[in-house]
């Protein structure tokens, strides 16, 4: 007899049904797992071993052969255990055949029977739901699985023998609830910036279409103050971002207690990150943190001191919003739909360009600094600023500011204009104007007459390429959002090209 569990396994965010089939025949002792299992899965034979025998459950004397089928499909990580295990427990005659038929299995076992939680459970429900079918995990799990739906049939044990019990009918698991992570009160608040006011522009700007921004400055000048403040005027994430993040996070083994929250991502990795910790990659190829901050904000501070390869890995995910990570074996494509957030010193020492500072290595501290960032990366950012340095008199007697709250309402209000026009174009998934294909921006960002001599004289000065020319018109069409206006103007415009050329300023001060 042959007794069947269904699993699952991940590929990117997706779920890979996979039948794990147990046989107990004459032969030789011991168990064999075959099927491509990696490291963590052909060690489950000894924790399963152990576990079984904890609950009260011994193995015959007989040959006990695994399979994971289908055989070509790699499978990795130690979900499988629970599954292999209560395929055990039915080919043994412990649990019913039926009973764990309308069941997918994830769950890795504790060598006293107990199971252990696994990343992963809420795709893996998600996958379970569109299968038709249930699922079993453990109960740290429960909470993150619920989200699949509230037609879902979840056990969520805390052991094997509560799983037992509960098919004998001896002990009935409550169906778990989904948590909701509480809304963090103490954002940092826009309120707390003083001057800058350019700046403040800039970041409300790019907040409103979703732009990608560089920040330049010296030393304390209030980049990262500004960066981390972004967080608390965007909108928070729809039904539907709100499950694509969760799932990635899950993946990632990010989801703290299973609980999900409607704030946006905010990832801020150190400059010593390799290329896949920031785009992906590993044995198991798991999601860096371009696909972490999905729908959120990366904030790559000290730009320049990242690793040129790591950095010109981002270009890819930034114009398509997908991190495709390739191997030998198989190909994972995580989303990757990020607002790149970065800041940078003008050159190493920080002081180049500052009035009454002088770099002692002279132009080419700048010139050798600013090349660590490649061109075609530069290209890709909408908005670059120049931050200057903070004068005291706005540190002694600072005005009055505006704080994140107003300033979030005009966002929201700007967001929900793009959403409505891109609904009523036929393209209701595109909801910012930065993620807007080019022929649609040239659609709704049309400039009047003196608008466009503007943007054509701009891009022949300066040499725009066709990104860099479609970008200008993304950031004028959110300014225009922003000022309630039908029709994208030339003062828009120009307020657009300003942003294009703090890096411009940069080098000619070099």
């Amino acid at each position: 007899m042959v007794a069947r569990v269904n699993t699952i396994a991940f590929q990117g965010i997706e779920g890979v049904p996979v039948d794990v089939q147990v046989m107990v025949a004459p032969g030789k002792v011991g168990m064999q797992i075959v099927g491509l299992p990696d490291k963590a899965v052909a060690e489950s034979r000894e924790r399963v071993h152990a576990a079984l025998h904890a609950s009260g459950l011994s193995l015959p004397p007989k040959r006990v052969t695994v399979n994971l089928a289908p055989a070509d499909l790699p499978k990795e990580g130690s979900h499988y255990d629970l599954a292999i295990a209560l395929g055990l427990m039915v080919a043994l005659g412990a649990v019913p055949a039926d009973a764990v038929a309308g069941y997918v299995v994830i769950g890795e076992l504790n060598l006293d029977g107990t199971i252990a939680p696994v990343a992963g459970a809420l795709p893996a429900a998600i996958g379970a739901n569109a299968l038709g079918k249930g699922l079993i995990c453990s109960a740290e799990n429960g909470a993150e699985a619920a989200w699949a739906g509230g037609d879902l049939s979840i056990l969520a044990p805390r052991s094997l023998i509560a799983l037992a019990n509960h098919f004998k009918g001896t002990q009935v698991l409550p169906r778990p609830e989904a948590a909701v992570r509480a809304a963090a009160g103490n954002l940092p608040d826009l309120a707390d910036i003083r001057g800058q006011e350019s700046a403040r522009r800039a970041l409300e700007v790019a907040a409103a279409g979703n732009h990608n921004l560089l920040m330049i400055g010296p030393p304390g000048s209030g980049k990262s103050m500004l960066a981390a403040r972004l967080a608390s005027i965007l909108p928070p994430l729809a039904p539907a971002e709100l499950l694509e993040v969760s799932m990635i996070h899950s993946i990632g083994g990010a989801l703290s207690g299973g609980r999900l929250s409607d704030r946006r991502p905010f990832r801020a990795p150190h400059h010593s990150a390799t290329m896949a910790a920031l785009v992906g990659g590993g044995p198991r190829a798991r999601p860096g943190e371009v696909s972490l901050a999905h729908h959120g904000v990366l904030f790559l501070d000290e730009l320049p001191e990242f690793s040129p390869q790591a950095l010109d890995a981002l270009r890819q995910p930034l114009e398509t919003g997908e991190c495709v990570i390739a191997r030998a074996s198989h190909r994972v494509s995580y989303p990757a739909a990020v607002q790149l957030v970065a800041a940078m010193n003008p050159c190493r020492c920080g002081m180049a360009g500052e009035p009454g500072r002088s770099c002692a290595r002279g132009p080419r501290c700048a010139a050798d600094y600013q090349a660590r960032v490649s061109g075609p990366l530069m290209d890709r950012i909408d908005i670059r600023i120049d931050v200057p340095a903070v004068a005291a008199t706005d540190l002694i007697r600072p005005a009055a500011a505006e704080t994140s709250a107003a300033v979030a309402r005009r966002v929201a209000q700007a967001r929900v204009l793009q959403a409505e026009r891109f609904a009523r174009l036929g393209v209701p998934a595109v909801t910012s104007n930065a993620r807007a294909a080019t022929a649609l921006v040239e659609r709704i960002a049309e400039p009047d007459a003196a608008g466009l001599q503007l943007l054509r004289d701009a891009a022949e000065k300066m040499r725009f390429s066709a990104r860099a020319y479609h970008r200008v018109l993304k950031v004028a069409r959110t300014l225009a959002d922003l000022d309630g206006a039908a029709q994208v103007g030339r003062i828009h415009l120009a307020e657009a090209i300003s942003y294009r050329m703090a890096g411009d300023r940069l080098a000619a001060a070099a």
